[in-house]
């Protein structure tokens, strides 16, 4: 049974710093691209950040460009993001998702979703 587990959520303030992770199970990671969406309440899910199989290519929405950081260890099968100076409009419950192969693109690509860990960014 494949499950991914996501966890770092948690509540801070405008211009903090948190890193969510997550952890697969059930699968070999190394074959499937790896990154993170996000919903904000009352909006779409969106696609946030992806990282492919050999690591050597990586996605950024435009809005989180030069402050996530996305990152995979495979012995641990773990994906990392690592978000930097924070915004209220990075709240949002933030869901790690597998794509087999190095296909990335919306959500008709992903395979597994994790559950989602709540961001919440405030004043």
């Amino acid at each position: 049974q494949v499950q991914l587990v996501e966890s770092g959520g948690g509540s801070v303030h405008p211009g903090d710093s948190l890193t969510l992770s997550c952890s697969a199970s059930g699968l070999v990671v190394d074959y499937y691209a790896i990154g993170w969406f996000r919903q904000a309440p009352g909006k779409e899910r969106e696609g946030v950040s992806s990282i492919n199989t050999s690591s050597s290519r990586t996605y950024y929405a435009d809005s989180v460009k030069g402050r996530f950081t996305i990152s995979r260890d495979d012995a641990k099968s773990t994906v990392y993001l690592q978000m930097t100076d924070l915004k209220p409009e990075d709240t949002a419950v933030y869901y790690c998702a597998l794509s087999y192969g190095d296909s990335w693109g919306d959500e008709s690509y992903i395979d597994y979703w994790g559950k989602g860990t709540l961001v919440t960014v405030s004043p």
